[in-house]
């Protein structure tokens, strides 16, 4: 079997570094991170945008999808994170935030703000609000990466993630304005239409047609030894840059407030493990799927959409809010967090069917 590269294979180390990276570049070169900052549609980054298309393309032109076809025709890993997604995790994200931040931590988050309404909340009732609509974003483009790392069907996480980017275009704003509970809750349609156009249809184009010209033209051998041998590396660096340019731009934010940020992790870390052992070791063992099923229906249900979060959380509370530097801490634990939970997946794909425990350990 051959051996990993070296970006696979002291990926932590590299995301740690990127992110301490992005951080200094925002504190010490602002100018830098607000002039690239500004390049976006529809609050969309266009930098961001590009890293990500080199990220997904790679794992989308690996994509048989004849495979795609297939896991049409097997609805229970489909259901299972549709289940997680909009059944159960929205709610257990309200509860957890209220119990850790709307109580333990209370005294810890004094203070209000007045929010772009005019109107007076305390401080921890707007981190609520963030990690509620960190909660309610399912993600629609990093998991596909997520799904990759840990060996699972790219297939169906990519069945999966167009079936959640059409449901969270109706279901978002109802859930919002539920657990937020005001009378309506603006939702960014732009933002999250074209989101879903750059990261993951405008990938998803590129992949399939040239992976059909490609084999096409030159033949299945070369695309599988020569181009794709090429292009894998590619997928990682552009993560890493993406995790440069996004923390450079929040920067200033995550080092003004290190405790609060702290306290507010807190409750966002124990959500993602919680529902990743909910969909992982519980539900998808129950219903039997194979590890190559349960990891990505797993990793999507943890994971989260957490641009258009931050795009809600600055149109409905403003920029300066709490809410928005709770959806910004969602971003600053999630990648470390999934890869943490890609790490845990193949140490223990031995539980599932279809697989074998020498092969998972001797991918980690």
């Amino acid at each position: 079997m051959k051996q990993l590269s070296v970006f696979e294979r002291y990926l932590t180390i590299w995301v740690l570094l990127c992110i301490v990276g992005g951080i200094m570049l925002g504190k010490f070169v602002p100018s830098m991170a607000t002039t690239l900052n500004d390049f976006s549609i529809y609050q969309v980054s266009i930098p961001i945008a590009i890293c990500l298309f080199f990220m997904m393309y790679p794992i989308m032109v690996k994509i048989d999808f004849g495979q795609v076809l297939k896991s049409v025709q097997t609805p229970k890993p489909v259901l299972l994170t549709l289940v997680i997604n909009w059944a159960i995790k929205p709610f257990t994200m309200f509860f957890i935030a209220y119990f850790f931040l709307g109580y333990l931590f209370k005294d810890f988050l004094p203070g209000t703000e007045i929010l772009a309404n005019g109107e007076e909340v305390e401080l921890w009732r707007s981190y609520i609000a963030g990690a509620i609509l960190l909660g309610i974003a399912p993600c629609t483009a990093m998991v596909l990466m997520w799904g990759y790392l840990a060996k699972g069907n790219d297939g169906l996480t990519l069945v999966m993630v167009a079936i959640n980017s059409l449901i969270m275009l109706f279901l978002y704003g109802p859930l919002g304005s539920l657990l937020l509970n005001i009378n309506s809750m603006p939702v960014p349609w732009q933002t999250m239409l074209f989101s879903v156009l750059i990261y993951v249809a405008l990938p998803l184009f590129a992949g399939y047609w040239s992976r059909k010209l490609i084999i096409k033209y030159k033949g299945i051998d070369w695309f599988t030894e020569k181009f794709l041998h090429w292009l894998t590396p590619i997928s990682i660096i552009a993560l890493l840059a993406t995790l440069v340019l996004l923390f450079s731009f929040k920067g200033e934010v995550i080092l003004n407030n290190p405790l609060t940020i702290f306290w507010i992790a807190i409750p966002l870390f124990i959500q993602t493990v919680v529902i990743f052992v909910i969909g992982y070791f519980i539900l998808a063992r129950y219903l039997r799927l194979s590890y190559h099923d349960a990891a990505p229906a797993a990793m999507i249900g943890a994971s989260n959409h957490f641009e258009v979060a931050i795009a809600t959380a600055v149109i409905l509370f403003g920029l300066s809010s709490g809410a928005a530097l709770a959806t910004v801490v969602g971003v600053l634990i999630e990648v470390p967090l999934m890869l943490m939970l890609v790490s845990i997946c193949k140490r223990t794909c031995h539980l599932f069917p279809e697989c074998h425990l020498e092969h998972c350990v001797s991918n980690t």
